[in-house]
């Protein structure tokens, strides 16, 4: 990690971060950090408090703002397990722009429903059918394809989470950020080495779906078998790295760290327990990696990305009986 790629003409750049950024203000919150006096040196990042709960809402309005007006009357799709089409759907709204979401048909009732409240229109498919079936409304359609995060306006959009980061704690030295298509973790890496190249920049995912980990060990996405996937609670990384994702991981991410399914459960509690903010899984991995994996971590004041707060409520049910 850290050395040139293949793709690196093709990379997001500061300005393009930047630029992002003055499209989304006003229509993004620009989220706070939050210290955390029960664990040592650590600041939160909460995007779950986006008004649909994560940090999503970055890019799709950034990618929206950039369309014209022939594609915006046309209308978009995505595919998305719920973060990126609510979000997509929202910003739809808001900008008069028809949205279709295809969606795992695992994907979690509260998020379907969410994305239909925001007016999309949602068409539930396998999980391996999904950007097959989005490709197929493409050319059916006429729609353009605005994907979750294989995209350079997504990845603007989310590294917007990074310039905040530095210019809220400048002193920063640990930004800690969830890795699933590395949509996120790429921005975010983008922004930080950008600004502040001494500053590590560590992502984390589930120990039972650590496929980005094999693929930036290998120098090459590495997808993993979807019954694999589908075995983390953490359903918002359950998708593999893009060629675009890789290539910043593999030029900007300094490490990344795996964490337990039961960490990750226990992490969630403690979230909103201490912190008094309601993390879903996915959300709280960075968090988990902090408190758990602490000596795998580079020391000195931390930031941890908490990405989303849409939490099935069965199993918030479950967790905080």
């Amino acid at each position: 990690m850290g050395g040139v790629t293949t793709l690196q003409q093709d990379l997001v750049r500061l300005d393009d971060i930047r630029a992002a950024a003055a499209r989304i203000s006003g229509l993004v919150v620009r989220t706070p950090l939050l210290p955390c006096p029960w664990a040592d040196e650590l600041w939160l990042k909460p995007e779950s408090l986006q008004p649909i709960g994560a940090f999503k809402l970055r890019g799709a309005t950034n990618a929206l703002h950039r369309l014209d007006l022939e594609h915006r009357d046309a209308g978009v799709v995505t595919h998305s397990s719920g973060n990126h089409g609510q979000a997509l759907a929202y910003a739809g709204r808001a900008l008069g722009i028809p949205v279709t979401v295809v969606m795992p048909d695992v994907s979690t009732p509260l998020k379907i429903e969410a994305t239909r409240g925001y007016g999309a229109e949602v068409i539930l498919v396998p999980q391996a059918q999904r950007e097959i079936v989005a490709r197929q409304l493409v050319a059916e359609r006429g729609l353009t394809l605005i994907p979750p995060y294989d995209h350079p306006d997504i990845i603007a959009g989310q590294g917007t989470v990074g310039l905040e980061i530095f210019e809220d704690l400048s002193s920063v030295d640990v930004v800690v950020v969830p890795v699933g298509g590395g949509g996120l973790s790429s921005g975010v890496a983008t922004a930080v080495k950008a600004l502040a190249p001494h500053v590590a920049v560590i992502g984390v995912e589930p120990a039972v779906a650590a496929d980005a980990a094999e693929s930036l060990a290998a120098g090459m996405v590495r997808v993993w078998p979807e019954a694999r996937m589908l075995s983390t609670v953490a359903d918002g990384l359950r998708t593999p790295l893009s060629e675009l994702t890789l290539a910043h991981l593999s030029a900007y991410l300094d490490a990344i760290v795996t964490v337990s399914e039961d960490e990750i459960l226990e992490t969630v509690r403690t979230l909103a327990g201490k912190a008094r903010l309601i993390a879903e899984p996915s959300g709280a991995v960075t968090t988990a990696a902090v408190l758990h994996h602490r000596d795998e971590l580079p020391a000195g004041r931390t930031v941890a990305v908490v990405s989303g707060g849409n939490l099935d409520p069965a199993l918030a049910a479950r967790l905080f009986a």
